[in-house]
């Protein structure tokens, strides 16, 4: 088991949503997307070039290819005469991004329960549950973003749906949860996440689509809850 989750850890960037940083600006863009994830970076936030540039250690044209590549993604805004920032999600945007996520969530999860291999999967499943049930105890940000970016790399590897793999990082859920942030939606992803790996282990394709959709009904429920408190 040990050593499953080291190996895991080597891929600490080599996972969902982005690939391994080869390139000075694929290194900012990676850096910026765990940043946001981290919440050291928050939707709304103006990003300067000179201080990524300082930040990561490259030329101010890494940092401008690296913002277009975001902007593209629909992570960064480039409103006209106004600095590159974080976008911000309306609730009605955050909504369509859920509705988004509910449906491939489920897929996801139906996937990879029904190509789920005990002899070949098991061992990675459970070292991403243990990692997770280390994050649950620490709540340490930075390794609960890790620990969360081995499961869905985990799941999509054994659902090997290579379609699905190419679209679910285009899901704005890093924006939802630096936006709408509540330590009751981290319990939810907790338990979630839990209850979604023991159906894939189990093999019960029906229960896994089940309860992969309904992760995502809570955590709208949430964002919806809290949107209403700030008005």
């Amino acid at each position: 088991m040990g050593r499953i989750v080291t190996a895991l850890r080597r891929r600490d960037i080599d996972i969902w949503p982005d690939p391994e940083p080869v390139s000075a600006s694929d290194r900012v863009s990676f850096g910026i997307i765990q940043a946001l994830e981290q919440q050291r970076m928050v939707p709304g936030q103006r990003l300067i070039e000179t201080a990524l540039a300082s930040q990561f250690g490259v030329g101010r044209n890494a940092v401008r290819e690296a913002i277009q590549r975001l902007a593209a993604r629909g992570i960064v805004d480039l409103s006209r005469n106004r600095s590159p920032a974080i976008r911000m999600l309306s609730v009605e945007e955050a909504m369509e991004v859920l509705e988004v996520a509910e449906a491939m969530t489920g897929l996801l999860a139906r996937g990879a329960a029904r190509k789920f291999d005990h002899t070949v999967h098991r061992g990675e499943l459970n070292a991403v549950m243990v990692e997770l049930a280390n994050c649950e105890m620490t709540r340490d940000r930075a390794s609960f973003s890790r620990a969360r970016r081995h499961l869905y790399r985990a799941l999509l590897d054994i659902c090997g749906n290579r379609e699905l793999d190419r679209l679910f990082s285009a899901i704005h859920m890093q924006i939802v949860y630096a936006q709408y942030q509540s330590p009751y939606l981290q319990d939810i992803r907790f338990a979630d996440y839990r209850t979604i790996c023991e159906a894939v282990i189990a093999g019960d394709v029906k229960t896994a689509e089940a309860v992969g959709a309904r992760h995502v009904k809570r955590v709208r429920k949430v964002v919806l809850d809290l949107a209403a408190s700030l008005r």
